[in-house]
C-alpha cells in the first residue's frame, strides 16, 4: 500500500511540473502578439531617452519568457535583435567593452535560433566548406535567425578588432550574410546590403576592400528602401567616404542626415533618429579624420 501511495505522490508531482511547464509555454505563446506590437511601437519611437530606458526592461522580459519557452526561436530572434539594437544605439560609441558583451549575448541567442533550423554550433565553428554547405540548405524561414546572428557576430568582431582570433571569424559571418542576401535581399531595411557596404568599404583595396562593390551595396540599400532609411548614408560616410579620404562627400552626406525631416519614415523613426544622433557626433570629428 505504501508503495502505491508513494507512486501516486511521485506521479502527482511530475504531472504538476509538466502542467506548470506547459502553462508557462502557453502563457509565453499567448503573449507573442504583445511582443510583436511592442517592436512595432519601438520602431516608431523618436524620444531616444525614453527608448534607452525602455529597451533594457524589454530585454529582461524576453529573457524571462525564454526561461519558460527556451525553444521558441521567434523569442530568440527578438532577443538577438534587441541586444543588437541597444548596443548599437546606446553603448558602442562610449563603451566598447560593454558593447562587446551585449553583442555576444545577442550572438548566443541567434545561435540558439539557428539550431532550430538545424544549423548547430559545431557547424558554425567548423570547416568553412561544411558551414557553406549547411547554410545552403536553409530557406527563407531562417532569414531572421541568420541575419541577427551574423549582425551580432560581426559587431562582436568589430569590438574586438585587435584580436586575430576574432578577426578570423569574419569569413563565417560573410557566409551567413550572403545567404540572407540570396534568400531575401530586402530583409530588415536591406540590412545585408548595408553589411556588405561596410564590409567592402571599411578596408583599403590592399586589405581586401572593394570601393566599387561597397558603393553598389549602399546604392541598392537606398533603392530598396526608397531613400527613406538614413542609415545607408550614415554608414557610407562613416566607412566608405572615410576610407576614400573624401571629406566633401563625408560632410555632405552627414549634413543631409542631420537636415532630413523627422517624419521621413514614421514606421522606422527610431533608427532614423539614431542615424541623426550618430551623424551629429561624426561631424564633430571631421577635422580629426581629415
Amino acid at each position: 500500500m505504501n508503495k502505491i501511495i508513494t507512486r501516486i505522490m511521485v506521479l502527482s508531482v511530475l504531472l504538476g511540473l509538466l502542467n506548470a511547464c506547459s502553462m508557462g509555454k502557453l502563457t509565453v505563446r499567448a503573449s507573442m502578439p504583445m511582443i510583436e506590437g511592442g517592436i512595432v511601437a519601438m520602431n516608431r519611437e523618436t524620444d531616444l531617452k525614453l527608448a534607452q530606458a525602455a529597451i533594457p526592461a524589454n530585454m529582461g522580459m524576453l529573457e524571462g519568457m525564454l526561461v519558460n519557452d527556451p525553444e521558441n526561436h521567434l523569442l530568440q530572434e527578438y532577443a538577438a535583435q534587441a541586444y543588437y539594437g541597444y548596443a548599437y544605439a546606446f553603448v558602442e560609441d562610449h563603451d566598447r567593452g560593454r558593447a562587446s558583451k551585449l553583442y555576444y549575448r545577442g550572438f548566443r541567442h541567434g545561435k540558439i535560433a539557428l539550431a532550430e533550423y538545424d544549423l548547430n554550433e559545431a557547424q558554425l565553428e567548423g570547416r568553412l566548406d561544411v558551414l557553406q554547405e549547411a547554410v545552403k540548405q536553409l530557406d527563407k524561414d531562417a532569414v531572421p535567425a541568420l541575419f541577427w546572428t551574423a549582425s551580432n557576430w560581426a559587431k562582436w568582431i568589430d569590438m574586438n578588432r585587435d584580436s586575430v582570433r576574432a578577426l578570423a571569424q569574419m569569413s563565417r559571418v560573410v557566409i551567413l550574410m550572403r545567404r540572407v542576401l540570396e534568400l531575401n535581399k530586402n530583409y530588415f531595411l536591406s540590412g545585408a546590403d548595408l553589411f556588405f557596404g561596410v564590409y567592402y568599404g571599411s578596408r583599403s583595396p590592399m586589405m581586401g576592400g572593394n570601393f566599387a562593390l561597397s558603393e553598389k551595396h549602399f546604392n541598392r540599400a537606398r533603392k530598396n528602401t526608397d531613400n527613406k532609411i538614413l542609415l545607408a548614408d550614415l554608414l557610407q560616410a562613416q566607412y566608405l567616404d572615410r576610407q576614400r579620404f573624401d571629406r566633401a562627400a563625408f560632410h555632405q552626406r552627414l549634413q543631409q542626415i542631420v537636415d532630413a525631416p523627422a517624419d521621413l519614415y514614421p514606421a522606422q523613426a527610431f533608427i532614423n533618429t539614431i542615424a541623426k544622433q550618430k551623424a551629429t557626433e561624426l561631424l564633430k570629428r571631421e577635422d580629426e579624420w581629415f
